[in-house]
């Protein structure tokens, strides 16, 4: 039983004119909980599933908690998911939709993922949310799939928040060999603690996160994800709320997809002309997706 489905790899002429390139986008937004988050999380919850976990719990400012919610449900297995207090409403809707139990604790990511981890036993397996070798290895499947259907991009464009994408992403292009082509891992500066850990040259934790984007609103970036930046040429954009936003409602005029602020942050790097390509140039975007966006999330 698949739960994480194989995404389509489009070509985009609209961005491609804006970028100047060829642009092709990883359609993530089309897995069934609307994420590439549930690459991750099936990958991890059958793993324990297969060797005799009977419950997980795992925390989330949204897109991962939907995906573990689902992922359990479709195993068969039951769920608890915590968030803090700024995880908006439809998020907390969704999860309890897939079966599971939601708790809502603290203001903040962190406080609620140290809850979680609080109410984790020896039968209830604590899943992180984007810290884990196992997440990063199922979301290097985007980049088995990008490199199958013929694709050898000259760069790649994603969001960061906790890391895993840029994790995975990396995981799958030293795979592939092609971990030479530069990486634009984009931001906003409230959500910015990747950006501020490769310019403190050492793990920088946020004192606080803020902004439109709340699902990149990790305090801290994984270990893993910094360590990467060293081996790969990760280079670290930030754009604004604002443009994040504008570029979440032109892709949606242009594609017809609905995303969320936290996909818009990638997006903005073409739609704003903030980098530069050479006409020849393949220029891969992972449209993550956004599990609980709604057309009002992103009216102006």
């Amino acid at each position: 039983m698949k739960i994480a489905i194989r995404t389509p790899l489009i070509h985009s002429l609209p961005l491609s004119h804006h970028g100047g390139c060829n642009v092709w986008l990883k359609m993530e937004s089309s897995q069934p909980t609307g994420s590439f988050k549930l690459r991750s999380a099936a990958k991890i919850c059958r793993y324990y599933a297969e060797r005799g976990a009977t419950a997980f719990i795992s925390s989330s400012g949204g897109n991962a908690g939907i995906a573990v919610a689902h992922s359990g449900r479709k195993l068969g297995l039951p769920i608890t998911v915590v968030v803090p207090e700024s995880t908006p409403a439809r998020a907390k809707q969704l999860i309890e939709q897939e079966g599971a139990r939601l708790i809502v604790h603290g203001k903040v990511w962190s406080e609620a993922n140290d809850y979680a981890r609080s109410l984790a036993t020896d039968e209830v397996i604590y899943l992180h949310p984007f810290d884990h070798p196992l997440l990063w290895e199922g979301i290097s499947t985007i980049v088995d799939e990008v490199i199958s259907d013929g694709l050898k991009p000259d760069a790649v464009i994603l969001s960061v928040g906790g890391g895993s994408m840029l994790s995975g992403i990396a995981q799958g292009l030293e795979k592939h060999q092609s971990d030479h082509i530069p990486v634009y891992a984009v931001e906003t500066p409230g959500t910015a603690s990747f950006n501020a850990s490769l310019n403190a040259g050492k793990l920088v934790r946020l004192d606080k996160v803020s902004g439109i984007a709340t699902t990149l609103a990790a305090s801290q970036v994984c270990e893993n994800a910094f360590n990467v930046a060293s081996r790969l040429d990760v280079r670290s954009v930030l754009v604004s709320d604002h443009e994040a936003l504008n570029a979440c409602r032109r892709f949606l005029d242009d594609h017809r997809v609905l995303t969320e602020p936290a996909c818009g942050v990638s997006l903005s790097l073409l739609y704003d002309r903030k980098i530069s390509f050479n006409p020849a140039d393949n220029v891969l975007v992972i449209v993550c997706g956004g599990a609980s966006v709604t057309l009002k999330g992103i009216a102006g």
